[in-house]
């Protein structure tokens, strides 16, 4: 399978195709020796070592040409930005490549648990979550059922300086299907959302340059940094011994929405794991009060084709 394959023929591929193609997606081939020498386990001995050895020495000249950065702990003390935002996102699996850049463009994530519809809490049958990261679009599927039985369905979506409703997903994009219903109301409330997640929390924090500050508080790492399109937001995330994100506080107003993650974990399918990390539980909290609560069943942060194009009666709706 070669790399200009489609994503649609690698999702149908076998499984063996589809592992040999994750080096022509954007995130996929592993990016440590021990982790390259895991995804070659299947080769036959001969073709193993050869591989194995061209591999490895590439990898451990490049690494040889670049300084190691500090701890995050000691980076953090020091304020020095650059290397605690290349820690949090190493240890993500966003750093890809010789170079070690981010390379995660979206994420889809499937869930159950439970979320908040109108003060009532509501028992998740399914949730799924899309999102694109460079457009700053997410679209949240769910369905529910209200402690008196009542079912709820809904999709909600955001991206860029708009947020609307679905009744359809792709409502309005195309004449006659389905119904946009402008939702601007929710727009900085989903915007935090998206920016206050786990992948796009490091995202917004290297996008903050100056504007983003790192300290230790309480003997752990703590990056601040604005909340991309959403004036005045603030978010402080602390960092967990793996240097990861398991708390995101972030501020707007008189609103404060807080973001628990824990027992992170590679959750893409067993045939398709690409050493990227996410939490397995999901907390969401506004003024105190528990808003979604999710349970990871699967996570796919191999840049599957996620598009959130705004429809023309949202993008000139008053």
């Amino acid at each position: 399978m070669g790399c200009g394959v489609t994503v649609a023929a690698v999702r149908e591929a076998p499984a063996r195709q589809r592992a040999e193609s994750l080096n022509c997606r954007t995130v996929g081939g592993p990016r440590s020796p021990s982790a390259i020498a895991r995804s070659l386990k299947n080769r036959p001995p001969l073709q193993l070592a050869v591989l194995l050895a061209i591999v490895l020495t590439g990898v451990q000249v490049a690494w040889a040409q670049r300084t190691t950065p500090p701890s995050t702990s000691k980076a953090a003390a020091a304020g020095d930005r650059k290397s605690v935002i290349f820690n949090w996102m190493w240890y993500t699996g966003m750093l890809r490549g010789v170079q070690e850049v981010d390379a995660v463009a979206t994420l889809e994530l499937q869930a159950t648990g439970m979320i908040q519809v109108q003060g009532q809490p509501c028992k998740l049958a399914n949730y799924r979550a899309s999102i694109n990261y460079q457009v700053s679009g997410m679209r949240v599927q769910y369905m529910c059922a209200l402690p008196n039985g009542q079912s709820r369905k809904a999709i909600e979506v955001v991206s860029g300086a708009f947020a609307w409703d679905e009744d359809i997903v792709g409502a309005g994009l195309i004449p006659g299907r389905g119904t946009p219903s402008p939702n601007r109301a929710a727009l900085n409330e989903r915007l935090i959302r998206l920016w206050s997640s786990p992948q796009a929390a490091p995202k917004a924090a290297a996008a903050g340059g100056e504007n983003t500050k790192v300290a230790i508080e309480d003997g752990k790492p703590v990056v601040t940094f604005p909340i991309p399109g959403v004036p005045g937001a603030i978010a402080k995330a602390t960092l967990n011994a793996e240097n990861q994100a398991e708390y995101v506080q972030t501020k707007l107003g008189n609103v404060v929405t807080e973001f628990i993650y824990e027992k992170y974990d590679d959750y893409n399918p067993a045939d398709d794991k690409v050493y990227g990390y996410f939490p397995g539980h999901i907390v969401e909290k506004r003024n105190g009060v528990t808003v979604l609560d999710l349970t990871i069943s699967q996570t796919d942060v191999g840049n599957l084709y996620v598009v959130v194009p705004v429809p023309d009666s949202v993008r000139t709706a008053r």
